[in-house]
């Protein structure tokens, strides 16, 4: 069964020139277990995912909508690919120095890495949040040798204080992957943005 629509004022946000965030269906679930599979996918989390895995991180994912009103969405590519992944906002669930806060994270499946998605998904992310949601601010973090994401935050406008790092409480002491660098966008910094660019209160370039 396919979800409810969302309001008419969400669903424009979540529209981007090129993508598409929804909610998750069942169809979803073979496609994110292939991405969760994926060591290219994977490289920087503890390992992949075992089908079993998967389907309860989207059950997961599916919960915290319930729970919040929102949550990672689905990302579809109209005219290319139905699922290419999840792009979207979820309450930090770990105590650390910078909680309570609402990330914005995604993964995507490594064939369309490279072209854009992920940064023009998560500025619609960004514009749900600030805007419908009135987050005050909105977090991010990977390990430093994540680039690729890394490179998306800036994109964003995000920024990073290197005495914001910290070691994720979830891995154990001496872990490769446990030192991690945080980024933040405040909601005024986001408004600025916005105006500079000439899209005042819009998802972004």
């Amino acid at each position: 069964m396919r979800p409810p629509p969302v309001p008419e004022e969400a669903a424009a946000l979540l529209r981007g020139p090129r993508i598409l965030l929804r909610r998750w269906r069942d169809s979803d679930r073979p496609a994110l277990a292939a991405i969760n599979a994926d060591p290219l996918a994977m490289q920087h989390f503890p390992g992949v995912m075992s089908a079993a895995d998967s389907n309860a991180l989207a059950a997961r994912l599916e919960a915290h909508f319930a729970h919040h009103g929102f949550g990672p969405w689905a990302l579809e590519i109209p005219g290319v690919v139905e699922f290419a992944g999840f792009v979207g906002l979820l309450n930090v669930a770990f105590e650390t120095h910078f909680t309570p806060a609402v990330e914005i994270g995604w993964r995507l499946a490594p064939a369309v890495w490279g072209q854009g998605y992920a940064t023009e998904a998560a500025q619609c992310a960004l514009a749900y949040g600030f805007t419908l949601l009135g987050l005050p601010q909105i977090v991010s973090f990977t390990v430093p040798a994540n680039l690729r994401s890394l490179a998306v935050m800036q994109k964003l406008g995000m920024h990073s204080d290197p005495g914001d790092d910290f070691q994720h409480p979830r891995l154990p002491a001496g872990h490769p992957l446990r030192l991690h660098r945080l980024y933040r966008l405040t909601r005024q910094e986001w408004l600025a943005r916005q105006a500079a660019s000439g899209k005042p209160g819009q998802a972004g370039e």
